[in-house]
């Protein structure tokens, strides 16, 4: 396949749930997850082969605009598209594009909506044609954002996926579901008008004030002053940050995960919350190298409290469902410690631990689900011994802990693994925190297999837990995929890592030796004549 038919089937793939919206609410609801269900295999399958086609493409060594380079080739497709404005003193384009970090989460992002789909066969009985149509969006929304570089571009599909999540949550969701959906909107949406704000400012501070650029390239070629990064960087961060969620900012997560139903809760985890990590790889590092530094040591010691408060907090959690959603807020840490560490392995980790936690917690969410139609209540007090009632069950989710958990030889263990590897040889962080990190481990073992323990071992002593049913074929073939990527990244990551490991080493060059020189020359030279 030609670079330019990779690229036109990769913007292709943004927009190609939207075939199945239409048929969707026109036709008998009986039809409308049948439909929704080959609507999202459609970016499945144009994702393999844009995958296919990047890895054809991929450049060999690292590139980034630098001083001396012209090029910013870490992208192996773009495409350019005029939008609007050209010509003009502001141009906004259409600009997407695939690196060796985004090409994986767009293929997290069609994996699991199929996924997704097909375990709301069996749950969602009202308003099917709605319900199915907001996912759709959905996914648009996030494949969207993953893809764009172009600012403006960017900001759009960020926006663009909070009105259908707050429709899931608010319409399908449980008791509380008002409550939990505006308070996730009100949150999101916050923290995103700031960095809307801080869009516009720089998309003029780069050209100097005489007119209005988005493009990605441009902004990180030019340069944003340093004295003007801090101020940036936070507005930027502060979005980020609350869709990570990053302690202290994480309150909207569990009252959000517990009410979403399990589909929501799935893409939520799985997708959205990477949204926020992401952003910070993507945007703040390149764009404010300066500001990236100077509060790593900030943002590190948030991770790491979010790392040990999200362990503890799931730990005493009674009601299953949150305690997973709690050891989001843990497994979203190591993430963020890994990128501000500034090394290849630790951002390659903290990549690879964005997959990993989209696979395993989207995986422990579905089975939750599983559990919740069966029984209708997610206490762990009201489970026992349901090893003896539902064995298929019962090795379903023992992989799936187990894999959350950090085993060695299941994909949860690799990407912490090269987090605190990476971490301990950085010199930009202190070694403090890795070893605080590390903690994080071992609590997630205690309240993940305590949980366990609780659940499908004891006495099988309540009358509605004997009578359960094991899980039928639908709900096998929604988890085998599932486990046996936990198998293959845990045994194998090795494919995994070649292009994330080259994506990764240009995001620490782009901090350690900063573009955009000839754009602030002026600010060091007024700087070297003043400490003159």
């Amino acid at each position: 396949m030609s670079k330019e038919s990779a690229e036109f089937l990769m913007n292709l793939m943004i927009f190609a749930p939207f075939l199945g919206i239409p048929f969707i609410l026109g036709l008998q609801k009986q039809s409308a997850k049948y439909i929704a269900f080959g609507a999202s295999l459609i970016p499945m399958l144009l994702s393999v082969f844009v995958y296919l086609a990047y890895t054809a493409n991929a450049p060999v060594g690292t590139a980034y605009l630098g001083q001396q380079s012209a090029e910013f080739n870490s992208f192996a497709l773009d495409s350019f598209l005029p939008w609007f404005g050209e010509g003009a003193r502001y141009n906004i384009n259409f600009i997407t594009g695939l690196d060796g970090i985004s090409i994986y989460l767009v293929l997290l992002t069609t994996f699991l909506f199929p996924i997704t789909i097909l375990f709301s066969w069996g749950s969602v009985e009202k308003h099917e044609k709605s319900y199915y149509a907001l996912l759709l969006i959905l996914e648009i929304g996030v494949i969207g954002f993953f893809m764009a570089l172009d600012m403006v571009l960017f900001y759009l599909f960020f926006e663009m996926v909070l009105i259908p999540m707050y429709f899931l949550i608010g319409i399908w969701g449980g008791k509380e579901r008002i409550y939990a959906s505006v308070k996730f909107f009100l949150y999101t949406l916050i923290g995103s008008l700031l960095m809307l704000v801080a869009i516009i400012y720089v998309g003029f501070e780069v050209n100097n004030w005489t007119s209005f650029t988005s493009n990605y390239y441009d902004i990180v070629s030019r340069g944003v002053r340093p004295d003007l990064q801090n101020w940036l960087f936070l507005a930027f961060t502060l979005s980020f940050a609350i869709k990570v969620p990053l302690f202290p900012l994480h309150t909207w997560l569990p009252d959000a995960h517990t009410q979403a139903p399990t589909a929501g809760s799935v893409i939520l985890a799985g997708v959205l919350l990477k949204m926020g990590t992401y952003g910070l790889i993507r945007f703040c590092l390149p764009i404010f190298p300066h500001a990236s530094e100077y509060f790593a040591s900030t943002m590190c010691t948030l991770a790491v409290i979010g790392i040990v408060y999200g362990g503890m907090a799931a730990m005493v959690q009674t009601d299953v469902k949150k305690l997973v959603a709690y050891s989001s807020v843990s497994h979203l840490g190591f993430i963020v410690l890994g990128i501000f560490s500034f090394t290849t392995a630790a951002i390659s980790g903290a990549v690879i631990q964005m997959i990993n936690h989209g696979i395993s917690t989207g995986a422990l969410f579905l089975m939750v689900g599983m559990i919740y139609d069966r029984r209708h209540t997610r206490a762990i007090a009201d489970f026992q011994g349901l090893a003896k009632s539902i064995p298929v069950f019962t090795v379903f989710f023992m992989i799936t802990v187990l894999s959350s958990a950090g085993l060695p030889g299941l994909n949860g263990f690799i990407g912490e693994f090269m987090v605190l590897l990476g971490s301990f040889s950085s010199s930009h962080v202190s070694a403090a925190f890795p070893i605080l990190a590390a903690s994080g481990v071992i609590i997630a073992a205690v309240y993940l297999l305590w949980m366990f323990r609780r659940v499908m071992f004891g006495p099988l002593d309540k009358e509605a837990n004997r009578t359960l049913k094991d899980l039928n074929l639908r709900e096998v073939l929604v988890m085998v995929p599932l486990v046996l990527l936990m198998f293959l990244m845990g045994l194998y990551p090795k494919p995994f890592l070649k292009e994330i490991d080259r994506s990764s080493d240009v995001i620490v060059k782009m901090v350690e030796q900063p573009a955009g020189l000839n754009h602030v020359a002026g600010y060091y030279q007024e700087e070297t004549i003043a400490q003159e």
